[in-house]
């Protein structure tokens, strides 16, 4: 019975540590982009909860085509084009 105990524990235990090692590489911007987005709190965005960009392109960045975008994928989805009010692009004119 000890034995069984102590294997219980050993495992749970390996579980939390696995579980609990930090993300390398996160970007913030994602983790806001999930906790504005994932209305249901799975950790997943559906079509339905996402918008803008992230929706028109969902079947591109849903590179696994379960129907859900994870954290992962986002993070490796092609950045989106363009100015965004920053500074021009191109060369100076002068």
């Amino acid at each position: 019975m000890t034995r069984v105990i102590a294997t219980s524990i050993l495992l749970l235990s390996l579980g939390a540590c696995k579980n609990s090692k930090p993300q390398q590489n996160q970007d913030p911007r994602i983790n806001q982009l999930f906790s504005q987005m994932d209305s249901n709190n799975d950790g997943l965005l559906s079509k339905s909860e996402v918008k803008g960009p992230i929706q028109n392109d969902f079947a591109k960045i849903d590179t696994d085509n379960d129907g859900f975008i994870s954290k992962e994928e986002l993070a490796k989805a092609p950045k989106p084009q363009g100015n965004r009010g920053g500074r021009p692009q191109g060369p100076p004119r002068g």
